[in-house]
């Protein structure tokens, strides 16, 4: 029927509006750059990580995430060899729509059953930089996501109740909208 909305119009999506831009861009938890940043995710427990430099990073250290989120391109341009990251596609693999400035239903749902069901890798079609909220919301308590900040190095958020409760109302305080993002 004409007029009809298929299934995938009722997609919902939280988008940053421009007057939280600066909140989204605050630091969480500390930064480190260079070596040391190798150390660090070799001495963490049970961690997630966002963004394809620091799970290749990750993956290349040896001491895989449970989940990794990537779009294959750093800088909104740079390319990823996609090889970088079969190690943790091996466990499981999945793709998602996550338009730019947003964080999709489809994304939140895939980490939460990617970290209740062994992890994996999330595929993002679009960019994945909010996923890391995805991660904190979602990761149990006594984890760690990390995720790169282009020129500056890697955030190390230690996963608490404070900050998914943090999580929880910035999302809150996001537009939510709805968006057809296709099958």
């Amino acid at each position: 029927m004409a007029g009809t909305p298929s299934a995938s119009s009722d997609d919902r999506v939280w988008v940053v509006p421009e007057a939280l831009r600066a909140t989204f861009a605050e630091r969480y938890g500390p930064v480190y750059a260079g070596p040391e940043v190798e150390d660090r995710i070799r001495s963490l427990g049970l961690f997630g990580a966002c963004g394809d430099r620091v799970t290749a990073s990750a993956i290349a250290s040896g001491h895989l995430p449970l989940v990794g989120i990537v779009d294959f391109k750093t800088r909104r341009s740079e390319p990823v060899d996609p090889s970088a990251f079969a190690p943790l596609a091996a466990r499981r693999r999945v793709r998602v729509p996550n338009p730019a400035g947003m964080l999709t239903a489809r994304l939140r749902d895939a980490v939460r059953t990617m970290v209740g069901s062994g992890g994996g890798l999330i595929e993002v079609d679009g960019e994945e930089d909010l996923g890391a909220l995805a991660l904190v919301e979602s990761l149990p308590l006594g984890a760690t996501v990390i995720y790169g900040i282009p020129g500056e190095g890697v955030s190390f958020v230690p996963v608490d109740a404070a900050a998914q409760d943090h999580v929880r109302q910035l999302i809150g305080r996001m537009e939510l909208r709805r968006l057809d993002l296709g099958p």
